[in-house]
């Protein structure tokens, strides 16, 4: 078969899911690329058509071994008719657990048919220059990874004949899945001797949780840390012991490389 286009849909606050999607997308080498950025609430209220003959490649980083729930609950305003989708989670060295299997079973319920899926490795989100834990991932190994991904799926789609083959992948994971993470009770706080209220965190937040006063509201914060790694004058810090105690342990115990995983 061909296809004339190819889109992106993605919830990714660091950018590293995008930026593997974008790669694949590159891959694949379909000229024609559209982007469907879920990340902030400002960036969905566009009326998304129900996707039909094309090809989707949708993605999500993993939290705790499961999706985000503000990424499936924008997910879900997704509608499809039998379309291709290629799913891939990005996790942070440690494990993706049952996150790939929900994002396949998601796709499934939204109308698309299940073509690839794939977990590729991202800076975890507690990565800190003192702990780093997959620091600088995606990089030039794991792109090379992304490009050598897409050609095989460049080759399934030209052995295809029609969209509407049903394709079984097995994926890991377990049903029912691993509880997701509990609610949340800290957030990163802000350096006043260092914040110039400049709101680039406010702008780059995916849930609305940081406030004009720069204070973050800790029940609206999914820990992606955003706005950590995006401050300019590096004003948004982690205090909380728990927190730095969970990225010590990650440091300590994930430094060992991950490749990536795909499903074909």
């Amino acid at each position: 078969m061909e296809f004339k286009r190819i889109k992106i849909v993605y919830f990714s606050p660091t950018k590293a899911t995008k930026k593997v999607l974008e790669n694949i997308a590159k891959g694949i080498g379909i000229d024609e690329v559209v982007d469907y950025n879920l990340t902030h609430s400002k960036e969905i209220s566009q009326t998304i058509e129900t996707f039909n003959d094309e090809i989707v490649i949708i993605g999500a980083p993993v939290y705790a071994g499961r999706l985000p729930v503000v990424a499936v609950e924008r997910f879900k305003q997704l509608k499809a008719n039998n379309t291709l989708a290629i799913f891939v989670v990005v996790y942070g060295n440690r494990a993706f657990e049952d996150a790939l299997l929900e994002l396949k079973n998601l796709v499934i319920d939204l109308g698309f048919t299940p073509f690839a899926g794939a977990a590729f490795v991202a800076e975890h989100s507690y990565s800190t220059d003192e702990l780093p834990i997959a620091a600088g991932r995606p990089d030039s190994m794991d792109i090379e990874d992304t490009k050598k991904f897409a050609l095989k799926i460049k080759e399934k789609i030209k052995n295809l004949v029609t969209s509407q083959t049903q394709i079984d992948l097995e994926i890991p994971g377990d049903f029912p899945y691993k509880d997701a993470m509990p609610p949340n009770t800290v957030a990163p706080v802000v350096n006043e001797n260092l914040c110039v209220e400049c709101g680039m965190c406010i702008d780059i937040c995916p849930t609305g949780a940081i406030l004009e006063s720069m204070e973050t509201d800790a029940s609206l914060c999914i820990r992606c840390c955003a706005c950590v790694k995006n401050c300019p004058d590096a004003a948004r810090v982690i205090e909380d012991i728990g927190w730095k105690a969970m990225g010590a342990r990650l440091n300590a115990n994930c430094s060992a490389r991950k490749k990536p995983e795909i499903f074909l």
